[in-house]
């Protein structure tokens, strides 16, 4: 996203977005994750129409369900005619490097619902179980006016906690009986929830899943009044505890509205430093250093002849036009 000029061509595609048209946020969604000409001008044109959506992260192990509960939860949402976009962040094919299960065939409720919008995105290699582009698709579905942005991290383990520079709230869903009581005494995504869900809660194993999380919170040393992850049992499949699921995310969001514009621009300064960053190695790799330059470099820093700081202090001089050590 290099390009900033907005031409004619953004600007309708950005009116066609925020008029709520399919097939402008599936166009608009395709030029932010494929980095196209134009697509920081579309996110310029698309930014001021956003923040009125509210982002629910849905994370977890894989196997524990995440898409039917994702599925399930819209169901509920669009009782109440609400709308709802739906970002499900697939492992990458190594052939074609989109979404291996792109067709999102375990959210078959919504098919034909004019008020679901469903995108498949790639991590492409990408950690923290997101794709890249994740917060963009985001801002694109916030601006075709939905109310509800849910995004359904690939799975992968225990680093997947970019969802909570994401996201409003993060949903962590378990499900007993794969070795999760064990990952619940662990920090890392642990550690993100908002909300726990124990899913496939009629396996055994369920209790003792919900204990040791209780154990876990019952370690953490929060502030008074401080928000307290409450367990959900669910079984998605048949939709028992999503109603009481749609609560929880209700009352945390009424517990944090007085703080959520300070947790959205905590939000927004990392993904500015993560653009800075991304920025300015674009601009070393084009305008700064040679053509090999930078493996003759890390060659270097490998064979002990050179250390990395040394070697990040001269490429920020050379790119700023002054020393930098001073």
């Amino acid at each position: 996203m290099a390009d900033p000029a907005i031409t004619p061509a953004v600007a309708s595609l950005a009116q066609r977005v925020r008029a709520g048209e399919a097939r402008a946020i599936a166009r608009a969604i395709s030029l932010v994750e494929d980095d196209e000409p134009g697509a920081a001008a579309l996110v310029g044109a698309l930014f001021r129409a956003t923040g009125g959506a509210y982002l629910v992260g849905v994370t977890g192990p894989p196997g524990a369900g995440k898409s039917t509960l994702v599925d399930r939860l819209s169901l509920q949402l669009r009782a109440r005619d609400e709308t709802v976009g739906i970002i499900a962040v697939d492992p990458t094919s190594p052939y074609s490097g989109g979404a291996i299960l792109g067709d999102r065939v375990r959210m078959q409720a919504q098919a034909g619902d004019d008020g679901v919008f469903i995108r498949s995105m790639a991590t492409r290699g990408h950690l923290g179980g997101l794709s890249r582009a994740t917060h963009e698709a985001a801002y694109v579905l916030d601006a075709a006016g939905k109310h509800w942005v849910v995004i359904e991290t690939v799975g992968v383990g225990q680093d997947e906690v970019d969802i909570v520079r994401t996201a409003d709230i993060a949903i962590v869903v378990l499900v007993p009986g794969t070795g999760d009581e064990v990952q619940a005494l662990k920090a890392g995504i642990m550690e993100i929830a908002d909300i726990f869900v124990v899913n496939k809660s009629d396996r055994e194993g369920a209790d003792r899943l919900e204990a040791s999380i209780e154990a876990m919170l019952a370690l953490a040393d929060a502030e008074p009044g401080a928000w307290r992850p409450p367990i959900v049992r669910t079984q998605a499949t048949t939709g028992e505890g999503v109603p009481e699921l749609l609560a929880a995310v209700e009352a945390f969001r009424a517990h944090t509205a007085p703080a959520r514009h300070e947790r959205r621009r905590v939000r927004h300064a990392f993904r500015l430093r993560e653009l800075l960053a991304d920025r300015f190695m674009e601009h070393v790799d084009r305008r700064v250093l040679a053509p090999g330059e930078l493996d003759g470099l890390l060659a270097q820093i490998a064979d002990r002849g050179l250390d990395p700081y040394t070697a990040a202090n001269g490429i920020l001089e050379r790119a700023l036009g002054r020393d930098t050590t001073r």
